[in-house]
């Protein structure tokens, strides 16, 4: 059996890479924070990054765009592409390897040797299932096959983005690759989903260092996904949500009431059924999101958006509150239940200031009989 050659850890390749202490102290942290773990969670994420040695990775690419790769890569820390990408012990990616053809065909099968059971499968991409397979190859063998042999001694899966977690605009009818996305084609694994069209680069990161923290998968929702990321609604962080609740809205993406910020509910806007975490992280160094841009949320993290009724369709009433039931009547019945407010608080203070009088009245006829 071949020797494992020696992994050094996280912290000591951070200072080979000439980043000081309070460097490694300021991405502990904040890793920490976008878990939401406590205070004493930051010191678990130091002993594991300073002591563990780098976990293996394995980076495979099937129907995607790698715009995954593209958002984790311009996170808003250098120290997320450094030691999570580049220092990670990243055995193979068709995207970033130097090596190619039989090289990094030599890497990947290396790993999967010296490492099973040990190294993580991260994915980008569906995969085709109609025609044996043929629409998406890679060294003459089709996807389909490739997932199920590396997928078979990996830790874990993390799906990345929604083409692997949802099978995003591949999958949407008709369909013609029947492409699927990962959970569908591979068990056995624990499987993480990472959707989003791209996921945040701070939340792919996030989902990495729980991994190595921990040496298991974090917590995760219904549907597979962490919950530390898709907990809440984009409506529930969203800075229009005030407009949303006063009945404001666009109407067309060139009106007046757009140049005001109002909300984009009736033009498309997905975010009161779409869970992720945009409106808090955000991407590009914490610029903005989609809706912060003036662009309705598409709901890209949710499972067949894509079929959902159309990208710039309303939905449907959704369950939640009374105010949530539709946003054509948001606005009325906030007048009405206002007036209906403002009347009943009259007619109770008529009501109040007429017994008032007759008592009076009544202790000054009671007074007149005294005398």
């Amino acid at each position: 059996m071949a020797q494992r050659p020696t992994r050094t850890s996280y912290y000591e390749e951070l200072r080979q890479r000439g980043y000081s202490r309070r460097d490694f102290m300021k991405f502990c942290a904040t890793i920490a924070a976008y878990l939401g773990l406590e205070a004493t969670g930051v010191g678990q994420v130091v002993q594991a990054l300073e002591n563990k040695p780098r976990i293996p990775v394995i980076w495979m690419h099937f129907q995607e765009c790698t715009c995954c790769s593209e958002s984790f890569i311009r996170s808003s820390h250098p120290i997320v592409a450094d030691i999570l990408l580049d220092k990670l012990s990243l055995d193979y990616t068709e995207t970033l390897m130097a090596a190619s053809g039989h090289q990094a065909e030599q890497c990947m099968r290396d790993t999967m040797e010296k490492y099973k059971g040990e190294y993580v499968l991260c994915i980008e991409g569906s995969v085709p299932t109609e025609a044996e397979g043929v629409y998406c190859m890679i060294g003459g063998r089709t996807s389909l096959d490739i997932l199920k042999e590396v997928g078979a001694g990996a830790k874990a899966v993390i799906a990345w983005g929604s083409c692997a977690s949802n099978g995003c605009v591949q999958s949407a009818k008709p369909n013609p690759t029947g492409a699927k996305p990962i959970h569908k084609l591979l068990s056995g694994v624990p499987i993480i989903k990472v959707p989003g069209c791209p996921p945040i680069g701070e939340v792919m990161a996030g989902v990495l260092v729980h991994l190595i923290t921990f040496g298991r998968i974090p917590e995760l929702d219904r549907i597979g996904r962490p919950k530390a990321f898709y907990s809440k609604r984009v409506h529930d962080t969203c800075y229009r949500r005030p407009f949303y609740d006063a009945g404001l809205f666009v109407e067309t993406f060139d009106d007046a009431n757009a140049k005001k910020g109002y909300c984009l509910y009736k033009v498309g806007c997905k975010g009161p059924s779409t869970y992720n975490a945009c409106g808090v992280t955000k991407w590009n160094n914490g610029t903005s999101f989609p809706i912060q841009s003036g662009h309705g949320c598409f709901g890209c993290s949710e499972e067949g958006y894509w079929d959902a009724g159309g990208l710039y369709v309303r939905n449907q009433p959704f369950p939640g509150f009374g105010i949530e039931a539709d946003a054509d009547e948001i606005g009325t019945a906030a007048a009405v239940v206002t007036g209906a407010g403002i009347a009943a608080h009259a007619v109770m203070t008529n009501v109040r200031k007429k017994k008032l009088i007759n008592n009076l009245i009544k202790e000054g006829k009671d007074a007149d009989k005294e005398l």
